[in-house]
Formats: structure tokens, C-alpha cells, sequence
């Protein structure tokens, strides 16, 4: 989470007509800071007055061998005017801090960009680790870039020779020496960092006074040396924000406050309930820093005993939360389909990842639609939502929380590994719980006429007594049922509360582009910034295409199958084999084709563009 700062009262909220962004990509071992460095370019981004989007990328080896290409960290950031939605196609600057850095992030580099490599890394035996046989700073292979070979580490020792460091110490330091360079390069100030590492390093005043003598070491260096890389990198189109008080926070944190917020509208307790699995886990250890504030947070021995304890808490009168990747709501299906039959509200949160199985674990992917619409035994319906960008996983928790109260329901929130990392600068609905508290002729299934909702009722309350669990009940006593009648009642019934649902939510509605015309693309999740650039693109071209982005994915929003039949072709654009478009062909029986990736990298606008034309070009 990244500190809040004020806009001055000089902007509109509206963005220049035309925005020149820059994209920077950090990129080294995992031990070299690379996430610290990025983060802190971010925030200082966000204080020059500049829109972003950042995408960092961890390796799954919690500590890979250094030097190997599998050990690489990186953090790429796009920054320019207000209304910057994806992290960049590709980069303008790669900063690299060895061979196997190089070589794994220099395809994310556009011809003509700028390598700032720490040359003195650059030895036989770290170009042996990352499979070069021959230097690449001195074989001609880079000839088409800006190269800037520069011995960081050893500019790093001599700047900070005079804080009483270690050569340990001093060797770490080298990630703010880069910083300080690159904040040269784009005109940065260092006040905030240098003030972030007083008080990150109050304790240890040697090692801040090391860090910020590497800052000013790099930014010095850019003053004075004569590498031409940087003056057409400065002119950056900065946003033009309404005043207030901003924070930059990444999709992960936006959760967090989400959760936070529904214990403050609801006045309910939260308990949030998880086992550690990445990239999950973070959720787990924001909340826990709230230290308590309206959440509990329980850590459980295992993924089946975190469902069952959300679930124990919302049938004792709180609202249980649970959070999870792929492996772990595979774990926890048969506690979901208790939550539906027990009918009682829980929000899950599904922070998705490439699969199968353990996968790819600090990889973005949209693969699991499937197992939230369908992945439970019986007719075990579940409302389904997904956040598209960073400041939507705050809104998309609460409605969770809403519909989940409202109809006495679990709902599946999707997140994805992009939107829990990724940041951006960010800048309040009825949550009220309706517990039954009056005593008397009570049934505990008996509905609500709109919602179909049976009521929440705290076990203790005076005259509600009244039993609960997995087995069929009665549709009426809720008494347990084993008449065959009485469970295809209860099946739809329980089927119809879920349908309901869309009647409260809004509209499908044409989120960029045009109303009707050749090609409509549909999309969910992370994809939404890289989908809505690319319909722009295609539409300043003069091609008539339109863009839907879902929010809610099940029950499918009303008037969605009305939008998409205003054009000639439906193209369902996701990070999957075709998830999102097996559900639309089966509703609506709509020949949709898809444009699927499934690398382990978001969307970029490139590739969606790519994707559009050929479907634009293809004869009906």
C-alpha cells in the first residue's frame, strides 16, 4: 500500500485530449529489491501528478538460485495522463541488474528503448547461469536499443562509502542507486523517498542514511555523465485530478478496505477466514493489520476448516468471509455447498491464478468461471462477481456483502492475480443486516416474497430456536425432507432466489465504443483496460465495434443477450480456453468465438487489437 497525498484545487478530473505515456521496467533477482524500487517509482508517479497502471511479477521460487532466469523479479509501471488503465505494451526503459534479467524481460523492451544494465554483473559465470555463451552488452545483439552499460554495483559502493556500511549492506543499497538515476531521467523529486526510508529505517539509521546516499548517488550520476538516453523519455502528459486526498493502492488493498467498509455500513462483526496460498495470502495479512477495527481475522490449519469457520461465523450472526486461490476453492467446494443448502450468506474471494493444480502460482489467469458457476455437487447455484479494474475490487466486495445478506446466499468474488498486485491511484451503499429478532410463530425457511430469501436469525435469540445444516428441509417447516417433490421444489427455489438477483443489479450496458455495428467484444476481469484501448483503437479507425464488460458473471446481467444481438459478431475475450464464451453459446445459443491467452500474462491492447481485425476481416 502506497501513502495518500492531496491534488491541488487547479484540475477538472478530465484528462488532455493527447497523453504521451511512458513505460518503465524494472527487473533482477528477487533478493535486489526490485518490488521496493518499483513501488517507490510508482508513488513518486502519483505525487508528479501522473495516471498509472503497474503489473509486478514474482517468481513462484520463494528464493530461486541467484543469477538462474527462473529467480527474475520484475515491476513494469505505465504513468502519463489521467486515464491510464493497462501497465504498458511494451517498455520504454528496461533497467536490468544482471544477464538472466536481461534476457528473460528483453522482449517486454520496444525497439529503440533504453537498457540500463548493471554491467559489472555481467560476468562468465552469471551469463553462464542465464544460457548466453557470448555478452550481450558487447556482441552487437543489442545494436537496436539505446544500451547504457553501467557498473551499478560498484557506483553503489562508492556512494555509500561514508555511511559505515558493510559491503553487504552496500551491495543491497544498488536498487535505490537505479532509482535515483531513473528519477533523473524522468525530472523526479526524491523527498518522499528519502522521508519513506527515514522512517522505514528509523531503527537502523546507518542502513537509511546508505539508502539515500545510493539515491543521490544515481541521480548525481544522471546530472553529470554523458549517456544521451533520457531527455526523450521527460516530456510525460501529467493527469488533471478533481482535488482531494488520494491514495495508491493495489488491487489486494482495495479488497482489504472493501471488507473493512461492509463491518462499518453493516455494523456487523467480519470474519475473514483463510489458509496461506498465493496470491491469496495477502488479503489475510491486510486485514490482520487493521487489528481488529469491525474484523477478526483466523488463520486456519487448512483450506476445508477456513470455509467451515466463515460459515460457523454468518450462522452465528456475523458475516463470514473467505479467501482463497484455484487449489484452495477446489478444497472448499463441499463447505460451499453446504452454505447454499444451509442458505446463509458468506462472500468468497477467489484471487485467481494460472493452474492446474499449483501452476503457476504468482501468475495472472481467468481459468476458473467454471468451477464458480458450476464447481459444487447437487444444484448448488452461487451468484458470481468479478472486479475489472483496481478500484473496483472496493465496490465489488460490497455488493458481494449485499447480495449476500440480501438473499441469504454465498457469492464467489473473482479476482485474479494482476488486479491483486497491480496498482493504481484511487481517489457509500445500504449494508444493513436483517436479522429476525421478534419472537413467535417462527419458521426459519419461510421466504420473503421479493428476494426469496429465508430469514437470518442468531442462534440464542429468545423464541427463534430452530435447526440447520447440510440434509433437504422441508420448503416450508424447514424440518428435515427426504419427499422427492419437495426437493425439486426446494431445487428451484433455490435456483430462482439466485435468478432474482440480476432484477437489482444494473443492466448490461456497452461499455466503450458503439451502440451496435460488426463486432462486440465481451470481457470480464483484469482484461477490461487492455479490451476498452484496443476498441477505442479500432473505432478511431472507423470500424464499428463495440466493448461489454461484465462485472456480474452469474446470474448474467438482464438485457446482456439484447446488447450482443445488435451486432454481427460476438467475440468473448479471456484468459482461459473459453469459459466466458461456453456459458454465452449455451444461454443464449449465440456462435461466439473467442480470443484466448493462457501464457500467464495479461491481455495487452496489441494482442486484443490483433484479435479484432481478424475477426473484423473474416467473411460472414
Amino acid at each position: 500500500m502506497l501513502e495518500t497525498h492531496s491534488t491541488p484545487p487547479d484540475g477538472s478530473g478530465e484528462s488532455p485530449a493527447a497523453q504521451h505515456a511512458a513505460v518503465v521496467r524494472f527487473a533482477g533477482d528477487s533478493g535486489d529489491g526490485v518490488q521496493v524500487l518499483g513501488t517507490e517509482f510508482a508513488k513518486s508517479s502519483a505525487l508528479a501528478g501522473h495516471g498509472l497502471m503497474t503489473f509486478p511479477e514474482f517468481p513462484a521460487e520463494i528464493r530461486a538460485p541467484a543469477g538462474t532466469t527462473f529467480g527474475v523479479s520484475a515491476y513494469q509501471i505505465q504513468f502519463g495522463g489521467g486515464d491510464v488503465r493497462i501497465h504498458g505494451e511494451t517498455a520504454d526503459v528496461l533497467v536490468a541488474f544482471n544477464p538472466a534479467a536481461l534476457k528473460t524481460n528483453l522482449s517486454a523492451l520496444r525497439r529503440g528503448g533504453t537498457i540500463i544494465a548493471d554491467q559489472g554483473t555481467f560476468t562468465a559465470r552469471n551469463l553462464d547461469k542465464a544460457g548466453y555463451t557470448e555478452n550481450p552488452l558487447e556482441d552487437g545483439s543489442l545494436d537496436g536499443y539505446q544500451v547504457a552499460p553501467i557498473d551499478i554495483t560498484r557506483l553503489t559502493h562508492e556512494a555509500v562509502a561514508d555511511t559505515g556500511v558493510g559491503r553487504k549492506q552496500a551491495t543491497r543499497s544498488k536498487n535505490f542507486w537505479a532509482l535515483g538515476l531513473v528519477y533523473w531521467m524522468f525530472g523526479r523529486k526524491r523527498g518522499s523517498t528519502r522521508d519513506w526510508l527515514e522512517r522505514r529505517f528509523a531503527a537502523m539509521p546507518e542502513v537509511a542514511a546508505a539508502n539515500i546516499a545510493a539515491l543521490d548517488g544515481g541521480h548525481i550520476f544522471g546530472e553529470t555523465s554523458e549517456i544521451d538516453v533520457a531527455p526523450a523519455h521527460k516530456p510525460v502528459a501529467k493527469a488533471r485530478p478533481k482535488p482531494g486526498t488520494y491514495r495508491t493502492v493495489t488491487g489486494t488493498d482495495a479488497v482489504v478496505y472493501g471488507i473493512a467498509a461492509v463491518a462499518a455500513f453493516s455494523g456487523l462483526r467480519v470474519t475473514y477466514c483463510s489458509y496461506p496460498i498465493t496470491p491469496a495470502s495477502a488479503m489475510l495479512h491486510g486485514l490482520a493489520r487493521l487489528k481488529g477495527k469491525g474484523v477478526q481475522t483466523f488463520q486456519a490449519e487448512d483450506e476445508i476448516a477456513a470455509a467451515g469457520a466463515a460459515i460457523g461465523a454468518s450462522y452465528a450472526g456475523e458475516l463470514g468471509v473467505v479467501g482463497s486461490s484455484g487449489p484452495g476453492i477446489a478444497l472448499k467446494a463441499e463447505s460451499l455447498s453446504l452454505a447454499v443448502a444451509a442458505e446463509l450468506p458468506l462472500v468468497v474471494i477467489d484471487v485467481q491464478r494460472a493452474g492446474p493444480s499449483t501452476g503457476m502460482p504468482t501468475k495472472p489467469e481467468q481459468a476458473d468461471l467454471f468451477m464458480a458457476v458450476y464447481g459444487r455437487h447437487g444444484v448448488s447455484p452461487m451468484p458470481v462477481f468479478a472486479p475489472a479494474r483496481v478500484e473496483d475490487c472496493f465496490e465489488v466486495v460490497i455488493r458481494a456483502a449485499q447480495v449476500a445478506m440480501t438473499y441469504m446466499t454465498p457469492v464467489m468474488v473473482l479476482s485474479d492475480a494482476y488486479l491483486a498486485n497491480a496498482a493504481q491511484p484511487w481517489a457509500l451503499p445500504d449494508l444493513a443486516p436483517r436479522f429476525r429478532t421478534e419472537a413467535g410463530a417462527f419458521q426459519p425457511f419461510e421466504r420473503d416474497a421479493e428476494t426469496l430469501a429465508r430469514p437470518w436469525a442468531v442462534p440464542g435469540t429468545p423464541g427463534l430456536a430452530h435447526r440447520i445444516g447440510g440434509l433437504e428441509r422441508a420448503a416450508d417447516s424447514g424440518n428435515i425432507s427426504y419427499d422427492p417433490d419437495n426437493h425439486a421444489r426446494m431445487t428451484a427455489l433455490r435456483a430462482e432466489k439466485i435468478d432474482r438477483i440480476a432484477l437489482d443489479q444494473p443492466p448490461a450496458a456497452v461499455t466503450s465504443g458503439v451502440p451496435s455495428g460488426d463486432v462486440i467484444v465481451l470481457g470480464w476481469g483484469a482484461s477490461y483496460g487492455a479490451i476498452r484501448a484496443a476498441t477505442e483503437e479500432l473505432c478511431e479507425d472507423g470500424h464499428t465495434v463495440g466493448h461489454v464488460h461484465l462485472t456480474q458473471l452469474w446470474p448474467l446481467p438482464r438485457g446482456l443477450e439484447e446488447v450482443l444481438r445488435r451486432y454481427r459478431k460476438v467475440v468473448v475475450a479471456e484468459l482461459n480456453t473459453g469459459q466466458l464464451r461456453s456459458i454465452i453459446r449455451g444461454q443464449y445459443l449465440i456462435d461466439a468465438q473467442g480470443l484466448n491467452q493462457v501464457t500467464g500474462q495479461p491481455f495487452t491492447a496489441g494482442t486484443v487489437a490483433a484479435g479484432l481485425r481478424a475477426a473484423l476481416e473474416e467473411k460472414p
